[in-house]
């Protein structure tokens, strides 16, 4: 009984079915995107067998996250989270879309993977700051907290099963695979952002 409290207690945000809708399609987002920095960085090293490649490929998906994301800040604080959330995911699937299809195409080489990863980069600092500010819109403020608390717990899970299933993947199949799924994983938010009421 006191068991069964302390867990109503601990999960209490996911009374909000906004929250549940959210946090589920979050769920699967992240570990489409864990799943696609595994494969990516292992894409790079099999094309160039270059560790000094493989980190300026890196740096190169980061830089334009550093460099705009408090201007994506100010837009989220601005501007209609909702849509900006929609214009992001729709972007990232289609940067997705276009990493998949060049692998399984057989077509990628590391210049396309540099400039898709500049892309992402510059999505990223838009998405970030506005996935943030649009969580409290999806609890009350009595269960606020309890929200981030189990949204940073979940970046945290998915940050290690993400890489999981994508060696697995890997392994068996190719980094090709792993970047589809990560393209159908922008499903889950859009599908969120559709159903909200």
């Amino acid at each position: 009984m006191e068991a069964s409290k302390k867990s109503q207690v601990m999960l209490r945000a996911l009374s909000s079915r906004n929250f549940r809708l959210y946090y589920t399609g979050q769920a699967i987002s992240l570990i489409g995107t864990s799943m696609t920095q595994v494969a990516t960085s292992w894409l790079v090293y099999r094309l160039t067998d270059s560790p000094w490649l493989l980190g300026l490929v890196g740096f190169a998906s980061q830089i334009p996250t550093l460099m705009l994301i408090p201007l994506g800040g100010i837009i989220a604080d601005r501007w209609n989270r909702h849509q900006i959330l929609l214009v992001t995911q729709i972007l990232g699937m289609l940067q997705s879309s276009a990493l998949t299809w060049l692998a399984l195409s057989g077509t990628i080489n590391i210049q396309y993977i540099a400039i898709l990863g500049v892309l992402q980069g510059m999505i990223n600092a838009f998405d970030i700051p506005t996935r943030q500010a649009f969580l409290p819109e999806t609890v009350g403020k009595e269960n606020l907290g309890n929200a981030l608390a189990l949204y940073s717990s979940l970046v945290s899970v998915t940050s290690m099963v993400g890489p999981a299933i994508a060696s697995l993947l890997i392994v068996a199949l190719g980094s090709g695979l792993c970047f589809l799924i990560d393209s159908i994983s922008y499903i889950a938010v859009r599908c969120f952002l559709h159903n909200q009421p």
